[in-house]
């Protein structure tokens, strides 16, 4: 039996934030801004308690340069964020990616485009997790449902991004985010924490992009005698810039593989009352729990549905989602946006002409009568 501790209430936010004090995050670096102000503010508070550093900077882009600066020290940091600071952040995410420096950023989604609607819950980061930053690039990010998802998966955030040396986007949204719950979390030693390869070999010797079969370099912490240089630029095993192609190939090749490498590994889900399901819904964040009462009211009333619920949504588990929506009568994918997930399901499946978008984008939840009255209007037809 799961060993938890005494339950709790606690706010979506907040439980992301003890996550990360849990999993070993020491510094945070970032700027206020709404709906994610309470995860800085329970840092600022709690990590000197623990020798961490809490730094607020003059703006999101700093924020995640001081980030970054303090990861390359072997410290386990994290910034947090929501609409217009999470594209002030992209540049610096593509850097860290391109240097492989493991970080976490939590975006808690709000309305946009641009200031958009601050207090609105919305979910329409999903491209701009993948594609916000120029170019081709790896990237990993994870949706919570819960507020003990949310603790969970940001453990899970913060272990991808030190074993694999890469950033990890946590897709909070405002529902999540200032959702308050009773939960009960894992106990302390119950955790499984991961801790990034160091150097060995002898500092004279250290390559920091020579990699092994792993295909993740092991990483020096700067301040321990260990030089190395670290560059955007195009660069060889040595960190310093090349313009051999040859090399400029084999490195870019390694970066945009070693994520899908452990895909298996990576991509997290949760399914429900999917054995016998014809119809399926396939949903995440925040509309989990909608669809999820949806599933309960159309049973009742005779049909057979099942959900299929995205917790890792990059790198996308396109064969999981094909296999899942094979012989379906419908597949319906209700998200806060105009159907980014929906677009990337439709790439993968066969069944194209049974995919249904239900989507809502006015600052308000989708509720399980909408979905519900989707569904029979849909189902009606076929």
């Amino acid at each position: 039996m799961e060993k938890l501790r005494k339950a709790q209430l606690l706010q979506g936010n907040q439980a992301c934030a003890i996550a990360a004090l849990e999993a070993g995050v020491r510094f945070f670096g970032g700027y206020p801004i709404t709906p994610s102000t309470e995860i800085a503010e329970y840092m600022a508070a709690e990590l000197p308690k623990l020798g961490g550093k809490f730094i607020q900077m003059e703006d999101e882009i700093s924020g995640m340069g001081a980030v970054l600066g303090a990861a390359l020290t072997g410290t386990k940091a994290m910034t947090a964020t929501s609409g217009p600071g999470f594209s002030l952040k992209q540049e610096n995410i593509g850097f860290a990616a391109m240097t492989e420096i493991p970080c976490v950023i939590v975006n808690v989604q709000r309305m946009g485009p641009s200031t958009g609607g601050p207090t609105a819950p919305a979910q329409g980061d999903v491209m701009q997790a993948r594609w916000g930053t120029h170019g081709d690039h790896p990237i990993i990010a994870v949706s919570p449902a819960s507020v003990l998802e949310a603790y969970e998966l940001t453990v899970k955030a913060i272990n991808f991004s030190e074993k694999l040396r890469t950033p990890v986007i946590i897709l909070l949204d405002e529902t999540i985010g200032h959702m308050r719950e009773k939960v009960e979390l894992p106990a302390l030693e119950t955790l499984e924490l991961y801790e990034r390869k160091r150097p060995s070999t002898s500092a004279d010797k250290y390559l920091p992009y020579e990699t092994d079969e792993t295909g993740i370099p092991e990483m020096a912490d700067f301040g321990t005698g260990y030089r190395w240089h670290v560059t955007g630029l195009n660069h060889d095993e040595t960190g310093f810039p090349t313009g051999k192609t040859d090399v400029i190939e084999k490195q870019l090749m390694r970066l945009l593989t070693k994520v899908d490498k452990y895909q298996e590994e990576i991509t997290l889900y949760k399914t429900y009352k999917i054995e016998d399901a014809e119809y399926l819904f396939i949903t995440f964040g925040g509309t989990v729990r909608p669809a999820m009462e949806a599933v309960e009211i159309l049973r009742k009333e005779g049909m057979k549905i099942g959900l299929f619920q995205l917790q890792t949504i990059w790198p996308f588990p396109e064969e999981m989602v094909q296999e899942y929506c094979k012989d379906k009568k419908a597949i319906f994918v209700p998200e806060m946006n105009m159907g980014q997930i929906r677009g990337e399901i439709k790439k993968v499946v066969d069944n194209k002409e049974k995919l249904v978008g239900i989507n809502k984008i006015n600052g308000e939840i989708i509720t399980p009568q909408e979905i519900v009255s989707k569904v029979k209007e849909v189902a009606g037809q076929c």
